[in-house]
């Protein structure tokens, strides 16, 4: 039977981890919205340079397809797998492969933008969302 130390050390740890979780978010919430002020320049700067949105497509998870999405914006990597759109808001343009997605178009919803775009891929593949906003309004320029 457990003693009261134990059941002590349980609620501890649960706290804790209750803390941690309350932290990470107040984290991921904070840099979420640093990236949405990002992205908000990002749409003045784009519109100030005649950069004109696109139709955004979203490619299915095996990479096989390509939907029509009624979402217009700006591709940020040259893989287009993610995107700012016109309304403002990030997207991640995967989705699963279906009939449906084939025949009318895919829905796609808004994600939390993060300020590294790929973090936690291989090497190479992350890059600051500055820096890919930087370089989609160099292209533009070229």
């Amino acid at each position: 039977m457990p003693d009261g130390s134990d059941q002590d050390w349980r609620e501890r740890r649960s706290e804790a981890a209750t803390a941690h979780a309350a932290a990470l978010e107040r984290r991921r919430s904070g840099e979420a919205a640093q990236a949405r002020a990002l992205l908000a320049q990002f749409i003045r700067d784009a519109q100030e340079q005649g950069l004109a949105p696109v139709p955004l497509r979203a490619r299915t998870y095996d990479g096989r397809a390509r939907y029509r999405t009624p979402l217009t914006g700006w591709y940020l990597r040259r893989n287009e797998s993610v995107a700012v759109g016109t309304d403002g808001e990030f997207y991640i343009l995967s989705v699963p492969p279906t009939l449906r997605g084939r025949l009318t178009g895919a829905t796609v919803e808004p994600s939390d933008p993060p300020l590294v775009l790929g973090k936690g891929a291989r090497d190479g593949e992350s890059i600051d969302l500055v820096d890919a906003l930087r370089l989609v309004l160099e292209r533009a320029d070229s």
